[in-house]
């Protein structure tokens, strides 16, 4: 009677190559959750400043807050900071220093890129 399996070697060799497999996969996974993070940010970024700008095109002067543009209609919502995962994090920059208006907006993650650039210079 011949019993029919796997060997111990065949079970041994399919392991390695799963775990060397496995090895390869995990860094560039990690790696695009942070690009696609990347992207997001940068596209929330863009949308900010589309939205200030029209903002200041219809009103002649740059809103006083971020809040602000939900209150007037120009957002539904505060986006997330991707990296910081808070909408209370973003850092607007003023038309001029003392000012109090909304003239750019900023990250509040400190955290560099895969480019080498803080999140906070984008």
């Amino acid at each position: 009677m011949k019993c029919r399996g796997f060997t111990l070697i065949e079970m041994s060799v399919v392991v390695a190559i799963i775990g060397m497999l496995y090895a390869a996969v995990v860094p560039m996974y990690g790696k695009t959750i942070i690009r696609s993070k990347e992207t997001a940010l940068k596209q929330d970024l863009h949308i900010f400043r589309k939205t200030i700008d029209g903002y200041f095109k219809d009103r002649g002067y740059y809103p006083v807050s971020l809040q602000s543009l939900v209150e007037d209609g120009y957002m539904r919502a505060i986006p997330v900071d991707p990296f910081t995962e808070s909408a209370e994090s973003w850092v607007p920059i003023p038309s001029e220093p003392g000012k109090i208006d909304v003239y750019d907006v900023k990250s509040g993650s400190e955290k560099i890129g895969l480019d080498g650039q803080k999140y906070s210079e984008f």
